[in-house]
């Protein structure tokens, strides 16, 4: 059985970062195509970022050069690095196995001053 768990997320200031972490069992992520998604209230879900097996990224517009996706496959974790966050950047966080139906839990992230 699959399960991804996050974590990582919290309350932050504007400019400051966070790491989310997403350990997985249950599945090999090294051989997986990942991504990061988010929801605010209110909002539909929405991709923030990809990494493939092979190591390739891509990012949402407005988190480019901001966020970094990453993976150890030596831990089966796959993070995502958050600087510069924005107050709209708050949301709950997701990672996801793209193209099959499993999710994690969520993690908060919350940027206010």
């Amino acid at each position: 059985q699959v399960q991804l768990v996050e974590s990582g997320g919290g309350s932050v200031q504007p400019g400051g970062s966070l790491r989310l972490s997403c350990a997985a069992s249950g599945v090999i992520l090294s051989v997986k195509y990942m991504g990061w998604y988010r929801q605010a209230p209110g909002k539909q879900r929405e991709f923030v970022a990809s990494i493939t097996s092979g190591g390739s990224t891509n990012y949402a517009d407005s988190v480019k050069g901001r966020f970094t996706i990453s993976r150890d496959n030596a831990k089966n974790t796959v993070y995502l690095q958050m600087n510069s966050l924005k107050p709209e950047d708050t949301a709950v966080y997701y990672c996801h196995i793209v193209g099959q139906p499993d999710w994690g839990q969520g993690t908060q992230v919350s940027v206010s001053s």
